[in-house]
């Protein structure tokens, strides 16, 4: 396993972020998300926003080093996950098509046909389609881990809610922040994890 070396703004802002809000007193992994969030967005409010337990992201790092496949909602989920191949079947054509034999949206139709594709045990990351956070805990798909941090007005903070309430092991957060930046930071950070 090579050691990450982070690049020298990277170690600066890390400083200033510490300067500025004291995340000491959470667990390890905890705080690494909460951190990385921070880092990501700029946005200091997440070190009360996010929610998340422990003993769940243990959880989900386990499933992460055992090689559970890492699912999102969209590509620019995907594309800021920078240390492992993701799955993202939002663009596949059976996707579209899914979605309008059914009358869901594409977003949910992405998850059904990667749940298929996946089976449990997979790690999933939602940062901008609420659908989606919404079908994975309608399809009980019995995760590593959750990361349900969808953006947005419409069903954003509601979807997160229900996931909070499924009992699913997650990352979520309770305002209507998030997105993609965000999402894949937090995973990042499980991912980035050295301990």
């Amino acid at each position: 396993m090579n050691v990450r070396q982070p690049h020298p703004i990277e170690v600066a802002s890390y400083e200033i972020l510490r300067s500025r809000v004291d995340l000491t007193p959470m667990p390890p992994l905890w705080r690494a998300v909460v951190e990385r969030v921070i880092h990501a967005s700029a946005d200091l409010e997440y070190a009360v926003d996010l929610v998340t337990d422990e003993r769940q992201l243990q959880h989900g790092l386990r499933a992460l080093r055992a090689g559970a496949p890492i699912v999102t909602d969209v590509p620019t989920v995907a594309a800021g996950i920078t240390e492992r191949r993701t799955i993202c079947p939002i663009d596949d054509p059976a996707a579209a098509r899914m979605a309008k034999a059914a009358g869901i949206a594409r977003a949910a139709a992405a998850v059904r046909l990667a749940y298929a594709e996946v089976g449990p045990g997979a790690v999933w990351v939602v940062g901008s389609a609420s659908s989606a956070l919404e079908e994975i805990v309608l399809r009980g798909v019995r995760p590593g881990l959750v990361i349900g941090l969808p953006v947005g007005f419409v069903g954003a903070a509601e979807a997160k809610a229900k996931l909070r309430g499924s009992g699913l092991p997650q990352v979520s957060n309770v305002s209507e922040k998030g997105g993609a930046t965000v999402a894949a930071a937090a995973i990042n950070a499980l991912l980035y994890f050295e301990g």
